[in-house]
């Protein structure tokens, strides 16, 4: 897990806002590598229990490895969770609950992004089933164990692309494959175009996810469990890798001439899982947008809209059944 970019900023934020995390119970999408990788290593160091989840395969059984490596001492727990497969997502959460009795913090890292316009099994667009439709069928299928914990954490992991229109209900729908195709070459060289769009969505899906999910928590008076938000800023991972082989981008973007390093990406959700003083609704990233230390920024309003949280609410229940409190 080396990179080129010199990491800046994730040694400060863990002796800033770390704190000793042995007995601590935390789930993990996407540690494979990128920031969900850098996550699980931090976490563990600090003495956390880390259940990784991640489609089977040989690149997972590599890392885990590579975790295993870097924390000897670490508590690594993998169990296979295809997020582009609910059956696979309910197969995974009852492995969890067959293993744990209660939840500390669930990180909802896992993303794709500017993928083809295709559908999986299930009938949802790739894109909007992986990044938001099995992350919020994993909380609700995990929130009885986070309720058990005396503090409990729910970290969602969204990015710069929230900005943007609002939430469009037929993109929760089954209609994978039929939302505005695959652009052309230069609406993808200029992140422009229905796979960006497609995009656009599932991240500003995740951020409305947070809010919506604090309205119900105070609603229902649940204090101990909090929702808290990041984004990476533009971090150099895997992610854009697989965009770039599908098409989405060029893999030579200038854009990328910004990025910074893995670590550095991973350090606002690192924050959200161990600042002591973290409340409900903080969100961290950079505040210069695209790079930086991961200070509490303010949400933009539309993230607490009704008219988005309704039609998230509304779309993720449709999809994998109703979020009870």
């Amino acid at each position: 897990m080396t990179n080129k970019i010199q990491t800046q900023h994730l040694a400060d934020v863990i002796r800033n806002h770390g704190r000793d995390m042995s007995g601590k119970v935390v789930a993990i999408t996407g540690t494979t590598s990128g920031t969900g990788y850098v996550c699980a290593r931090e976490l563990a160091k600090k003495g956390a229990r880390v259940i990784l989840l991640n489609r089977k395969s040989e690149r997972s059984q590599n890392s885990l490895q590579q975790l295993q490596a870097s924390v000897p001492n670490g508590k690594f727990e993998a169990i296979d969770c295809d997020l582009q497969s609910f059956a696979s997502v309910k197969k995974a959460m009852e492995a969890v609950k067959s293993k744990h009795e209660l939840m500390d913090v669930l990180v909802n890292n896992a993303g794709v992004m500017a993928l083809r316009d295709a559908a999986t099994a299930d009938g949802y667009d790739v894109q909007m089933q992986t990044n938001v439709l099995s992350h919020f069928l994993i909380t609700k299928e995990l929130f009885p164990l986070l309720r058990k914990s005396k503090e409990a954490r729910i970290v969602n992991h969204s990015s710069m692309a929230r900005l943007g229109g609002p939430l469009i209900s037929d993109y929760f729908e089954p209609k994978g494959g039929n939302l505005g195709g695959d652009g052309t070459e230069e609406e993808n060289l200029r992140f422009r175009g229905p796979r960006w769009e497609r995009y656009h969505q599932t991240k500003l899906a995740n951020a409305v996810f947070t809010y919506g999910l604090q309205q119900k928590l105070e609603e229902a008076n649940i204090t101990h469990v909090i929702p808290l938000l990041a984004h990476p800023g533009l971090a150099a991972t895997n992610l854009q890798l697989t965009t770039a082989s599908d098409g989405g981008m060029e893999k030579n973007a200038d854009l990328m001439q910004r990025a910074q390093s893995p670590e550095d990406g991973a350090a606002g959700i690192i924050r959200c899982t161990m600042d002591p003083t973290a409340q409900a609704g903080h969100f961290y990233g950079p505040t210069a947008g695209w790079s930086g230390y991961p200070d509490l920024l303010t949400p933009e309003d539309f993230l607490s809209d009704d008219a988005n949280i309704n039609i998230f609410w509304d779309g993720c229940e449709k999809a994998v059944g109703a979020f009870l409190m």
